[in-house]
């Protein structure tokens, strides 16, 4: 099985370079040609647009920021519908709207295509360990042929129904990602106004019912002040968006949801929205005049 791939960011790379490592013969495109470069290091092939991906492979999947840049990489001149022939599939790991990946869907399947719906969790420290959680929306036998290749890259793939349920579910887990950044971040914001150590605090609560792997991979780049991306406050920012445009097409009140949002669209104003989501805190901390940062007053 030929395997191609276009969308080399933060998380895609390192994707790709497990499915490379896994043994089987990638092709890959993305806009940064050292990226190209890079992954020709790697062993990959490198082409000069995703037509030619999907020419030379059986199988394509993209990782890309959003539902417009995956119609535009499918649909465009120069797109992969162009290379798409009968038998060929799409698997888009993208998180998008599960609207648009049905609409996807029944585009490529007049041409004869098959397409996953594949969406991630896990950020940049699981896509480079290949462990992040895949949940899947298409076919059972689409789903079937293609396990083995998702699993390369993966601790978990599970398929959650029909096309657009596992981007459906991305959404549920990024509602549940935000809101557990922001309870973290009100909590060792009060234990500071309150002169008990956050991180004394985050050792004695871990292990409870309070626990959670959220507050594992943020509270220490809290307490450190570090605020590097696994992933972007920006890219959240557009992932709740879609959870709230999907909420109002379907009649699902999302009320904390919507307050997340603007905590997140308060950090963006204040140009933090190239920051890991962790740096959601810093919101608390500015109306707060205080910092959960050890070591500052």
């Amino acid at each position: 099985m030929k395997v191609g791939f276009v969308g080399l960011g933060i998380m895609g790379k390192p994707m790709a370079k497990n499915i490379l490592k896994a043994g089987y013969e990638l092709v890959v495109y993305t806009l940064e040609k050292e990226v190209i470069e890079e992954m020709i290091g790697e062993g990959a092939i490198g082409v000069e647009n995703s037509r030619e991906v999907a020419e030379q492979s059986d199988v394509v999947i993209t990782m890309l920021p959003n539902s417009p840049q995956v119609e535009t990489v499918l649909f465009s001149p120069g797109g992969l519908a162009e290379g798409l022939t009968e038998g060929k599939a799409v698997i888009d790991m993208s998180s998008i709207n599960p609207v648009a990946s049905k609409e996807f869907a029944a585009k490529l399947s007049v041409q004869g295509v098959e397409f996953l719906d594949a969406p991630v969790s896990g950020g940049e420290p699981k896509a480079i360990d290949g462990t992040i959680s895949v949940m899947v929306g298409g076919k059972q036998e689409v789903f079937d042929k293609y396990y083995d290749l998702m699993m390369t890259m993966a601790g978990s793939v599970v398929r959650v129904g029909e096309v657009g349920a596992g981007n459906t579910t991305k959404l549920a887990n990024q509602v549940i990602v935000a809101l557990n950044i922001a309870a973290v971040s009100e909590a060792m914001i009060l234990a500071k106004k309150a002169d008990v150590d956050p991180e004394l605090v985050y050792e004695a609560i871990r292990g409870g019912l309070a626990g959670s792997t959220v507050m594992d991979a943020k509270v220490p780049m809290m307490i450190e002040g570090n605020y590097e991306p696994g992933f972007r406050i920006g890219l959240h920012i557009k992932d709740l968006q879609n959870a709230l445009d999907t909420s109002h097409e379907i009649n699902a009140a999302l009320p904390l949801t919507a307050s997340v949002m603007e905590i997140m669209q308060a950090l963006k104003a204040d140009g933090l929205d190239v920051k890991d989501h962790s740096a959601i805190v810093k919101y608390y901390e500015k109306i707060n005049n205080t910092t959960v940062i050890k070591g500052d007053k």
